[in-house]
């Protein structure tokens, strides 16, 4: 006994997507393949920082958002 198979119509209304999100294209490139050096350097300095990162890793944040930004994400 199978289940049988649901499918949604294209007409079919959809949530749109929250305020803090962008939809890129599929030919876009993808938000893990970009930035890479600057969300490293972001990564450690939360590693290995002695208070948890939120204040002695502003600069490294910044530079993460700033490159994101320039692809089209917003974080």
């Amino acid at each position: 006994m199978s289940t049988p198979v649901k499918s949604v119509s294209e007409f079919a209304p959809t949530s749109a997507a929250p305020e803090n999100v962008v939809v890129k294209p599929a030919n876009g490139p993808k938000p893990c393949c970009v930035c890479k050096d600057e969300k490293a350097a972001r990564d450690e300095c939360f590693l290995f920082s002695n208070k948890g990162g939120e204040i002695e890793c502003i600069p490294q944040i910044e530079a993460y958002k700033k490159c994101m930004a320039g692809f089209g994400f917003k974080i």
